[in-house]
């Protein structure tokens, strides 16, 4: 017997034991999934198998008689036949040399013989993952409601444990409705791939999905938004709808944990009850996207008297450990500009609004603490004071989830750069998931201890469908399922990614409109003495073809070639069939091309365009500001130095910025450009200054260009870029007072 730490492909080519005394009927070329997670040890017989009859027999040790999920699972695929065939499965919770040195509640032991299969859990939640592994063992033919007289499964011996106690998927149900059945769904297949945690998001500006008996108009207001076609949209779950589905959870191993925003992203409740804001109405729920200024008052008792009571039903319909409280984008200008806030602000000694947010985030631990439960927030409810025993839920990068450990609070990380679901493959593909890794390369080792895991987190601001929902979910969730439990440091993209193929038929089979697992291919550029394009397929079985705006013939891609302006398209193929949609980019040809580039602010790192040279590397941004292409300055000026290497006379440098005050993005209140040839000596070339800001919710990019009133410009080797940042998003908006945007793209000089 080999040790093996991987599943290898043999399991695809197992075929018929030579102890097995019936004829076998089965096809022998019999296919298998692959494990996924692959288990931390795997010893495996070749040619030899477990069968399960119908009259297998199954004995269950003393506590467990009740757990005969696998032992119904099987006998629902096998027609009832007699025979004198005899095996047994043993499943009990017990000890062994290896459980017993496994921290992990959810540890477990699979041993099979031909005849006998042993199946030890730790508890009765490692029984429940060694369930899942059994299953992942049995023909995929299995999987596809085939019924037989009798299936087998590899002998062979797995020792396995999760690396990490918290692994988990947020499921948004706010912004878009999903009913029990979805949600039943996705709990057996975050169990499918032993991920032990849904986060289930109930509460939002658009929608508040869960009954509170107190508060009747949370469904009859709270649950249904006006639609941009006049259209009443919403729903929610009945107290009965919930139950069903933490026992069906229950039945899983799977903790469902509720989300109750607090104290923004509220306004679908204060719209029901207008006296908890700081306004006192009228508040409608919302029906866009993005941070609202509405909140609850941290001044008004009956704020905290409310989320007690939504609370105190909230612990009796789940029972888990944790109430995640958000805590997230609470934009502070209600308060600021509340009597009653800033009356709470002076009697609790309180020096601004941040510490108001965290007195309000302690006062509800508090209270969930007294009833036995723990809080689990986003990384913002680090500002002011950190609550005692709080959990940080790290989004915002890593540095959220650093100081918490530091602080010695349990953290889980789901950074927006690796873990956020609805963001395109361009932004995170399955090989991003797949590299992630939970525990920050400069978190001191003694600190380790406090990561206790990660989520992939599943908003649906643009999901409106299951078929949408499935096709960003899968097969990402699976590579970070595969990561929070094995989390191999040596794991191989490649050696996943062929693994994950045999798990496709199954996941067709069960309704999963799974999507693709990268983009076909990325365009890249090279440096040289000129800028170069380098197409590069992102799996190795791809081919590429391209072609620049309307010609009419695509190219076969061989070699880098040269910028032109216009629009590139670029078309992956696998196995000669096309692979997802063509993927475009926009270049324009100008002499700033790859100049030297130095700044006064550094950008913000939050978003994909990060490179120094991005600004000046021909490719033209997008409506999507997360495409990579440009640099977001947040409550900074963006200030900019190019350097052309020698002087050149210099008619119009022109630039894009990107305007979308949902996101609290805005033009600039003002822009100049001047030039030099030593740049000591300055010269101004050109200024120009905004209107009154947009707060219009719609995406939008403006050209700014400013030009010379020579015929033949003007000498200058340095052009330096002022854009000047309004500072707070301005009144009116939702989030006035907070921090403004500025994103600007490629810097065209001519």
């Amino acid at each position: 017997m080999v040790k093996l730490w991987i599943p290898l492909t043999a399991l695809l080519l197992l075929g018929c034991s030579s102890s097995e005394k019936e004829v076998v009927t089965e096809i022998i070329e019999d296919s298998y999934l692959e494990l996924i997670p692959a288990p931390l040890e795997m010893t495996q017989s070749e040619d030899e198998y477990f069968w399960f009859y119908s009259n297998t027999t199954y004995t269950y040790s003393q506590g467990t008689e009740e757990n005969t999920y696998l032992e119904d699972l099987i006998n629902y695929q096998l027609d009832i036949a007699s025979n004198s065939n005899v095996s047994e499965v043993n499943i009990k919770v017990g000890e062994t040399d290896f459980l017993n040195t496994s921290e992990s509640e959810e540890a477990y032991e699979i041993n099979a013989t031909v005849h006998s299969l042993e199946i030890i859990g730790k508890t009765d939640k490692g029984l429940a993952r060694a369930f899942q592994t059994i299953r992942q063992l049995l023909p995929v033919a299995f999987h596809e409601g085939e019924k037989r007289n009798k299936w087998k499964m590899p002998v062979l011996s797995i020792k396995d444990a999760p690396a990490f106690e918290h692994r988990g998927m947020l499921l948004d149900v706010c912004r878009h409705f999903f009913d029990k059945e979805i949600v039943k769904e996705y709990i057996d297949l975050l169990a499918f791939y032993k991920m032990n945690t849904l986060h289930f998001h109930l509460t939002e500006d658009q929608g508040w999905r869960m009954p509170i008996d107190k508060y009747p108009l949370l469904n009859e207001v709270s649950s249904w938004r006006e639609d941009s076609t006049g259209e009443m949209y919403g729903g929610f779950y009945t107290k009965e709808d919930l139950k069903e589905i933490v026992a069906y959870a229950e039945e899983r191993k799977i903790t469902v944990i509720p989300e109750i925003e607090l104290p923004g992203h509220s306004q679908a409740a204060l719209a029901a009850y207008p006296h908890l804001s700081c306004t006192g109405g009228p508040i409608e729920v919302a029906n866009d996207w993005g941070v609202f200024k509405e909140i609850y008052c941290a001044g008004n008792d009956s704020t905290f008297i409310f989320l007690e009571d939504v609370l105190t039903e909230v612990m009796e319909i789940f029972p888990s450990k944790y109430i995640h409280i958000g805590g997230d984008e609470a934009p502070k200008y209600r308060w600021e500009n509340c009597p009653k806030s800033q009356q709470r602000m002076k009697e609790e000694g309180l020096k601004d609004e941040h510490e108001l947010q965290s007195y309000f985030i302690e006062r509800i631990e508090k209270f969930l603490n007294e009833n036995g439960r723990e809080l689990i927030g986003w990384d913002e409810i680090l500002e002011g004071g950190l609550s005692p025993n709080a959990t940080v839920q790290s989004w915002r990068g890593f540095e959220g989830g650093i100081e918490a450990a530091e602080a010695e609070h349990r953290v889980i990380m789901s950074p927006t750069s690796h873990c956020y679901l609805d963001y395109s493959l361009k932004s995170i593909d399955l090989e991003k998931i797949y590299s992630f890794d939970p525990i920050p390369e400069e978190l001191d080792e003694v600190y380790h201890q406090y990561i206790i895991g990660g989520e992939c987190n599943m908003w649906t601001e643009h999901v409106p469908d299951k078929e949408n929902l499935d096709s960003k979910v899968f097969p990402r969730m699976i590579g970070l399922a595969e990561v929070l439990w094995t989390y191999d440091k040596s794991r191989e993209f490649d050696v996943f990614y062929n693994r994950l193929q045999t798990h496709y038929p199954v996941l067709k089979f069960w309704g999963i409109n799974y999507g693709l697992e990268t983009i076909g291919a990325n365009i890249n550029l090279e440096f040289d003495h000129e800028v170069s394009i380098l197409l590069e397929s992102n799996l190795d079985n791809l081919s590429l073809k391209y072609k620049w705006g309307n010609e009419s013939d695509w190219k076969d891609y061989q070699e880098p070639f040269s910028i032109n302006d216009g629009k590139l398209m670029v078309q992956a193929y696998k196995n000669e069939e096309l692979y997802g949609e063509p993927i475009t980019q926009s270049f324009v040809k100008h002499k700033a091309l790859n100049a030297g580039f130095d700044y006064k602010y550094k950008w913000s790192d939050w978003y994909a365009g990060y490179e120094t040279n991005n600004l000046v590397d021909g490719r033209v941004g997008s409506l999507d500001f997360r495409d990579g292409t440009w640099h977001g300055y947040w409550g900074t000026d963006m200030i900019s130095t190019i350097d052309l290497g020698q002087p050149e006379y210099i008619i119009t440098v022109q630039m894009n910025f990107y305007q979308y005050a949902n996101s609290w993005i805005f033009l600039p209140e003002k822009v100049r450009v001047e030039y030099s040839v030593d740049s000591l000596s300055w010269t101004v070339l050109g200024e120009i200054e905004n209107e009154e800001p947009d707060l219009s919710n719609v995406k939008s990019i403006k050209e700014v260009s400013l030009s010379s009133d020579r015929k033949l410009g003007v000498q200058a080797r340095y052009i330096r870029v002022t854009a000047e940042n309004i500072g707070k998003v301005p009144n009116g908006h939702e989030a006035a007072g907070s921090p403004a945007w500025i994103f600007i793209d490629e810097i065209i000089v001519r």
